[in-house]
């Protein structure tokens, strides 16, 4: 199989240094042979046991996945990124929903401890993302389908460095959010919803470069183990979102 090591030498030299080392137990399968298989998973959709075996056992790459899902090695990793990134002076929040297939029924704790829950479109998960003045993610979250936007908001902002400018669509119309924002120096631009009676500043120029965010999730919904959720595990679904996010971000 040609061209089968999608991380490439630059990719590489940049998620090395972060992986987990001397690990207990036997030796290890070559590292960067399974990141690989698991992008190209989480790419293509394909089932787990169809993986290439050029990227070696598939129960080794899943295995490998789910372990270090569990650990929160994808998550450190995404995180890591996230705090080399320079202070920016302008955030856009937003959400988007991934229908959930059949397979990713049966999680335990049930679905709304798998972050699964039904919404007009059927059950689903609804990610939860802030990105930056490049349009990479810089924050992620997964919450059940029907979950309101502005509840996840301030926690989801709260770990960030505060911009000068944070975008957001109608759904994010509550004064909560705005004094949480102007209370950290931040200037909210958000559109008024119309049954508003207190109508706030709105600056529409500014709430043009919102798009970033929009078009974040068109690209995160190109890997289409993101654009359909098959994983049973929440923690799974949304490291599988931050390895995507990771990827993209490099891949700039």
């Amino acid at each position: 199989m040609a061209n089968a090591f999608w991380l490439d030498d630059e990719q590489w030299a940049a998620i090395e240094p972060c992986l987990p080392k001397n690990q207990p137990g036997a030796r290890r399968v070559d590292d960067r042979r399974v990141l690989s298989g698991i992008i190209h998973v989480l790419q293509s959709g394909c089932r787990w046991r169809d993986c290439p075996t050029v990227y070696g056992p598939y129960t080794t790459v899943y295995n490998r996945w789910n372990r270090w899902s569990r650990r929160k090695v994808w998550r450190a990793l995404f995180e890591a990124l996230c705090a080399v990134s320079p202070n920016d002076d302008f955030h856009a929040i937003d959400s988007t929903t991934a229908k959930a297939h059949r397979a990713a029924a049966g999680g335990k704790g049930g679905p709304e401890t798998q972050a699964i829950g039904r919404s007009r479109g059927g059950r689903s998960t609804k990610i939860h993302a802030v990105c930056d003045s490049r349009g990479r993610a810089i924050a992620l979250e997964v919450t059940p389908g029907q979950r309101g936007d502005v509840r996840v908001a301030i926690p989801l902002l709260a770990a960030l460095p505060p911009p000068r400018v944070c975008a957001a669509d109608t759904a994010y119309d509550a004064d909560g959010l705005r004094s949480f924002l102007i209370e950290r120096g931040t200037i909210p631009v958000i559109p008024n919803n119309p049954t508003r009676k207190r109508r706030h500043p709105f600056d529409r120029t500014a709430y043009k470069r919102r798009n970033l965010v929009e078009r974040m999730f068109c690209r995160l919904k190109d890997w289409r183990r993101i654009a359909t959720r098959y994983d049973k595990l929440a923690r799974n679904f949304i490291a599988a979102v931050q390895r995507a996010a990771t990827i993209i971000w490099w891949a700039d």
